[in-house]
């Protein structure tokens, strides 16, 4: 039997609306408090939802200086936080794992990196679902306003 996912096991639920790309970012990094070497975070939402923003805001939080940007045309940023090395995947570009090179992702999962991944949705395969400790959720709310759901 597959090991089931950190978010499979009695999930949560929480959601959260945010006034502007600030609280956006605030919102990440109160996440990014919650999390441990080895985790996983799965980031989904429309273009423009605030995906970017809210990483960048956990990665701040975890101890990441200079630009954060979004990985989209490169698949993924290594980043050294304060407590050991974190990853920033983007897998808009990628249609699964499917024909790609079998370790293309594998320096992003070292065991104690804590990873965010974009775009989860378009290669489900590309992670270690055991891994997997929150999936957000972000969407447009009108305006500079986000409507952001945490399942954990």
């Amino acid at each position: 039997m597959a090991p089931a996912s950190r978010c499979g096991r009695a999930s949560v639920t929480r959601s959260e609306l945010t006034a502007g790309p600030e609280a956006t970012e605030q919102a990440g990094a109160q996440l990014a408090r919650t999390l441990a070497p080895g985790d996983v975070v799965l980031v989904s939402g429309d273009l423009g939802a605030g995906k970017t923003t809210f990483v960048r805001g956990a990665l701040r939080s975890l101890g990441v200086e200079g630009p954060i940007t979004s990985p989209t045309f490169v698949v993924g940023h290594q980043h050294e936080g304060t407590s050991g090395p974190l990853s920033h995947l983007d897998l808009y570009r990628l249609a699964g794992m499917t024909g790609e090179d079998p370790g293309l992702l594998d320096p992003f999962f070292a065991d104690d990196a804590i990873v965010f991944i974009e775009w989860p949705e378009q290669a489900m395969d590309a992670f270690p679902p055991e891994r997997v400790k929150h999936r957000v959720r972000l969407a447009h709310a009108g305006g500079d306003q986000r409507r952001i759901e945490v399942e954990s």
